[in-house]
């Protein structure tokens, strides 16, 4: 089995390939490999989009290099492979972004991404450190994790679903903070799995187990 960490130029993904390598050699699962070649993202059995920085420029470059979109959105589109987006990874599987201008995103989750906005004004934007994830919906990612397990997040977005069955979970910030997403064969992580410890590392398991 192999899983694809899609590469489009949006960070630093080398914390990424070492836990989603290590996951894959612990649990049986293959292997993966950070990828900006349109042919391995076509042929990847799992589909991971990571993303750092803002909402347009994620988009852009994503978009920016042809092939690779083309590749991802048959993948996840067309052949239903499962699909991990991770941070903007995952906000840009909205049908908007609202920072810095309006932009289009991929459309895969009905919605829109706007500012963090507590309702205790002392709290500071980003949204930085750890805190504890409530799950909304069972979903098979969550497998050995409960309620009150915290990972680690670092955004100042976050995202506005439209149907709240596919809020899987979320975090208190002063309000509700949007934390997992998903539906089908996709499923969004606000924060950083493979910077969240023993909790992050068992839902990267999780993902690479999964079999919708």
């Amino acid at each position: 089995m192999l899983t694809a960490i899609v590469d489009y130029e949006s960070g630093n993904l080398h914390s990424a390939e070492k836990a989603f390598q290590r996951m894959a050699s612990e649990t049986g699962r293959g292997t993966a490999v950070v990828t900006s070649d349109p042919d391995t993202v076509a042929r990847a059995d799992r589909i991971v989009l990571p993303g750092d920085g803002a909402f347009p420029a994620c988009a852009a470059e994503l978009r920016g290099q042809s092939g690779l979109y083309d590749a991802l959105v048959e993948a996840v589109e067309v052949k239903a492979r499962p699909f991990l987006g991770i941070c903007v990874g995952m906000q840009l599987m909205a049908r908007i972004g609202r920072e810095y201008e309006d932009t289009p995103g991929l459309g895969w989750i009905d919605g829109e991404v706007v500012r963090i906005t507590p309702d205790n004004p002392a709290l500071k934007v980003p949204h930085m450190g750890w805190n504890d994830l409530v799950i909304d919906h069972p979903h098979p990612v969550f497998a050995g994790i409960e309620s009150g397990q915290h990972t680690y997040f670092v955004h100042s977005y976050h995202f506005k679903v439209a149907n709240p069955a596919e809020r899987l979970a979320h975090v208190d910030y002063a309000g509700d903070v949007t934390a997992v997403i998903g539906r089908d064969t996709m499923v969004g992580m606000q924060f950083h799995p493979e910077k969240s410890q023993s909790t992050g590392l068992r839902m990267i398991a999780n993902f690479l187990a999964w079999a919708p």
